[in-house]
């Protein structure tokens, strides 16, 4: 079943809708994308829950919300609307943000959404490049492609580092020396850690330094408004050269996943978390998960034929 982008709301709830956002944008340090992924998973609960009549029928306020109200949104989610567990997922975060929100200024006498699971889901691992995919991709951008380019796929698949950090580097944040190298990275929450340079990416961005305006302090400036790469703009940089070396669907995360892959094979989990930034070990540990094509070399060992 597909939403409607934009689902019309009572004047209530538009009310409600945007003192929420009023306190995100004042209160909380999120990104736009993050800000309009919360603003639009309310509105589709709260639009849900008007034309389903979870409130008596009535439009919606914060004191008509209940738990099974947000529960049977959670069952229409899979059941209706076939979210995959993730998906779903994010909208229940969402929603649970509301209500903590809503309980600690008042308007709501305990919080309905503490007690909502999450959807269960089966952990899998991340997609990430073969080895052919790399090699093609690399070629291609070497081959064709602008110098920027290349140091930014280089980078990325040598240092896992997600598209909004490689976007925001700073030329002063490089720290290249003959043996050894590192970037100063400022990560999710302004989270900073240092990030170690392997002789393949210092090589590049040596390279790219030299071709490199002195007075350009980005690292890598567009070429149209000279700042650094937005993040939507280096999505497209991969997609242009993944579809050029017939990589389908390929996204600037899904070259994090394949450092984080390879270097799983033999680095110890609490060391790849330091480099990736990663705050639980957890979220490290789906690294050393095989892959479909590792299970089913796995499971062809034991074949008859």
């Amino acid at each position: 079943m597909k939403r409607p982008a934009q689902p019309s709301l009572s004047a209530a709830a538009s009310q409600a809708l945007a003192a929420y956002e009023d306190y995100l944008r004042r209160e909380r340090d999120v990104s736009a994308a993050t800000l309009r992924n919360y603003l639009s998973d309310l509105r589709q609960f709260l639009a849900w829950f008007e034309t389903a009549g979870q409130g008596a029928g009535g439009p919606f306020t914060p004191g008509t919300l209940t738990t099974p109200a947000i529960t049977r949104y959670r069952a229409h989610l899979q059941t209706v609307v076939k979210l995959k567990a993730a998906s779903a997922n994010r909208s229940l975060v969402s929603i649970k943000g509301y209500c903590a929100w809503a309980t600690e200024n008042g308007l709501l006498t305990r919080n309905p959404a503490r007690a909502v699971r999450l959807v269960a889901e089966e952990s899998r691992p991340p997609r990430h490049l073969t080895d052919q995919q790399e090699s093609a991709l690399v070629a291609v951008v070497t081959a064709s492609g602008h110098r920027r380019d290349r140091t930014v796929l280089v980078l990325m698949l040598h240092t896992g580092l997600r598209a909004q950090e490689v976007c925001g580097l700073q030329r002063e944040d490089v720290r290249l020396a003959a043996r050894s190298g590192s970037l100063k990275i400022w990560g999710k929450r302004n989270k900073y850690r240092e990030v170690p340079l392997n002789v393949t990416v210092r090589v590049a961005l040596r390279e790219w330094l030299e071709a490199l305006p002195a007075e350009q302090g980005y690292l890598f400036p567009s070429g149209r408004t000279g700042r650094g790469l937005t993040p939507r703009a280096l999505g497209q940089l991969v997609k242009k050269y993944a579809r050029q070396a017939g990589v389908p669907d390929l996204h600037p995360h899904d070259l994090r996943h394949r450092f984080g892959y390879r270097m799983a094979e033999s680095v110890p989990l609490h060391r790849l978390a330091q480099i990736m930034g990663h705050d639980s070990l957890d979220t490290t540990r789906l690294y050393t998960q095989g892959t479909a094509n590792d299970l089913q070399q796995e499971v062809e060992k034991i074949a008859w034929e």
